[in-house]
């Protein structure tokens, strides 16, 4: 038996022993356990309160007969499924274990030491984090206004970056980046360098000026367009996102991809989810009527939210940390954002009608 741990002799590269892990959310489980509170809510890691389709669900129970076999390397009929679905060849399709194992392979295949990548900041926590692993570095351009600024990120380009990363919309702030903004961008950066586009809640944008990114891959641009089933489709505990770019940068990307990355059940869930458009618009619409009522109630308390265009958002509360902590305290789970360099907001996720309920009353007792 081990009484004492032993410190470990190893040989850790500073790129890693000087990485800060990502902080997931708490989840339901930790809090009740540790607050003794029962019938808690989460609403802190921008889920889909509706949960999956049905038309998932099934499709995955009928694949459970097949654990035993290793899944489809290829992702072949999602893989076609999703080419017809998007208007895109097949060859420019790459699947993932959620859209965060695409960063990584991105990184891995066109980032090395020394090398550079430009990213708003803040925006998602990962990308510093993955780039950090090759021993590259980030440049950080702050946003304005709670927007990227393009034409700030466009000069911070040198002749060392390879990579610029645009989350759209932007987590945390839910902000977007127009269509008449990347237009001009993507024009001003060199060719030669790549455009990671993370379109994470695309499915949730009420505007009409936004990208059409998947039009500058079909211009034979280095731009890589991340999208998940993790969010709207609510297959987050499948972990499952893809990404779509020039066959090219695909080729080398599945280079560094390790076989069989992305499970059966996943595969089948994510092939039901595309062909359940209903499920889609009762999650578009429980999202925008929740933004209306949480955004209503919330300003008529004397706070400020950040306008989004996400399924969460941000409350300007001065101090982030000390809201959180109370809210834990009434069993509603939100996001802190300090670790985000906002220690004064706190980030919200759209719940259902009840569970947004529920936070303005949490929010309004604290306030008192």
């Amino acid at each position: 038996m081990i009484t004492k741990e032993k410190p470990l002799k190893l040989t850790v590269s500073k790129n890693i022993s000087s990485l800060v892990p990502y902080p997931p959310g708490k989840p339901i489980e930790e809090l009740e356990r540790e607050l003794g509170i029962k019938g808690s809510i989460k609403l802190a890691s921008n889920e889909n309160p509706l949960g999956p389709s049905k038309k998932a669900v099934e499709a995955v129970a009928g694949a459970l007969s097949n654990l035993h076999r290793y899944p489809d390397g290829s992702c072949y009929y999602l893989r076609e499924r999703l080419s017809s679905f998007l208007g895109v060849p097949p060859e420019t399709l790459i699947f993932g274990n959620g859209s965060n194992e695409i960063i990584e392979l991105l990184v891995r295949a066109f980032l090395k030491s020394g090398d550079e990548a430009v990213m708003a900041d803040p925006s998602f926590a990962v990308y510093p984090i993955v780039i950090k692993t090759v021993g590259a570095k980030g440049r950080l351009v702050p946003l304005k206004a709670m927007r990227h600024d393009l034409k700030a990120m466009a000069k911070a380009v040198t002749k060392k970056t390879r990579i610029v990363f645009i989350a759209n919309p932007n987590n945390p702030t839910g902000t977007i980046v127009t269509a008449r903004e990347f237009n001009r961008f993507i024009k001003e950066v060199p060719e030669d360098v790549i455009v990671c586009v993370d379109e994470a809640y695309r499915e949730f944008v009420r505007s009409a000026d936004f990208p059409d990114t998947l039009g500058h891959i079909t211009e034979g641009r280095p731009v890589l367009l991340l999208r998940t089933f993790s969010k709207i489709y609510g297959l987050a505990g499948l972990r499952i996102g893809y990404g779509v770019a020039p066959p090219q940068m695909i080729d080398y990307m599945n280079r560094v991809r390790q076989p069989f990355n992305v499970n059966s059940l996943a595969q089948a869930a994510a092939i039901a989810a595309l062909g359940d458009d209903a499920h889609l618009e009762r999650t578009r619409a429980n999202n925008a009527e929740g933004i209306k009522y949480l955004f209503k109630e919330v300003r008529s308390l004397g706070f400020e939210c950040v306008d989004t265009e996400a399924n969460f958002f941000l409350i300007k509360v001065n101090d982030g940390k000390r809201f959180y902590d109370a809210l834990l305290r009434k069993g509603v789970i939100v996001r802190p954002m300090a670790g985000y360099n906002l220690p004064e907001y706190i980030r919200v996720t759209v719940g259902l009608p009840g569970e947004n309920e529920r936070f303005i009353r949490a929010f309004s007792e604290v306030i008192r």
